[in-house]
């Protein structure tokens, strides 16, 4: 199993500072402040309701901190990465009532989302099982949000695709059409980037595949394949490539697209429709 590294703090405290200010808006809690006394001390738990895996208790932990600094505390209970069942509780905070109650939100709404695509990917890692393949997303991400969406995979035992159109080539099929065939696609891209930098290209049929590995590519993308020619095209590669699948991944498919030996299968779902995991905030009376 891959090792969970945390979320760099400035990605961390930037996002919840400017999530914070887009529900602070001009005035600040107005309901908070109206009835909350500012001395007033409380003690929460913040629990899950869902049966799940659990990703973003640092940016909970950094909204609570911002809103209400040293006068906060908040101790972990479960984390990151960890399975959880409902009822079970994942943080305890205790400080300054209204630091708290205007955090709450940010703070739910963070680890509520990733924590969802967490449960997702642990859902088809799992259905995969022993077999050698990575689980990853894709860029289809929330605007704003892809780092904390990606960390949210790795939480969930996958792994990561490009971060961005600027870490990694990937041909598709209008850029082959407007390139004017898989050649030229390749060609040109190969003598643009560096020597560090892979080249993935994206086929439909096994005929464009057998075009691509006389060209060669580090990663070939088999979009769409129903099984049987999905096995015809590893078949083909023959490890000359990193061979990924992509299209139609779900839960229930997984084993059978595992089986056919792809190296890879990329879930475009898992960032851009996973449900988030269900979680609250109560006083401890």
């Amino acid at each position: 199993m891959r090792i969970l590294i945390p979320l760099p703090r400035h990605i961390v405290e930037a996002a919840v500072r400017m999530a914070l200010a887009e529900d602070l808006g001009r005035a600040g809690d107005i309901t908070t402040d109206a009835i909350i006394p500012a001395d007033a001390i409380m003690i929460a738990n913040l629990s899950v309701r869902n049966p799940g895996r659990v990703a973003g208790l640092d940016l909970a932990i950094e909204a609570f901190r911002q809103m209400g600094g040293d006068a906060v505390v908040a101790t972990v209970c479960k984390t990151d990465g960890s399975d959880v069942e409902p009822g079970d509780v994942v943080m305890r905070v205790e400080g300054l009532a209204r630091a708290i109650l205007t955090a709450e939100r940010v703070a739910l709404n963070f680890v509520g989302r990733l924590s969802g695509i967490a449960t997702a990917t642990r859902e088809i890692v799992e259905a995969v099982g022993s077999r050698k393949v990575d689980v990853t997303c894709t860029r289809k991400t929330t605007p704003g949000l892809r780092v904390l969406e990606k960390y949210a995979v790795r939480a969930g035992g996958g792994s990561n695709h490009r971060f961005g159109l600027d870490d990694g080539v990937l041909i598709k099929d209008n850029h082959i059409a407007v390139a004017g065939g898989v050649r030229p696609a390749i060609e040109r891209a190969r003598a643009h980037v560096g020597h560090m930098v892979k080249i993935e290209i994206e086929v439909d049929t096994l005929d464009q595949l057998a075009e691509v590995l006389k060209i060669g590519a580090d990663v070939i993308l088999l979009d769409n394949m129903n099984l049987s020619t999905m096995v015809k095209a590893v078949q083909m590669i023959d490890r000359r490539a990193i061979s990924e699948a992509s299209g139609g991944v779900t839960a229930a498919k997984a084993a059978a697209i595992a089986a056919t030996g792809v190296d890879v299968m990329s879930v475009g779902w898992l960032t851009h429709s996973a449900p988030s995991l269900d979680f609250g905030l109560d006083e401890v009376s």
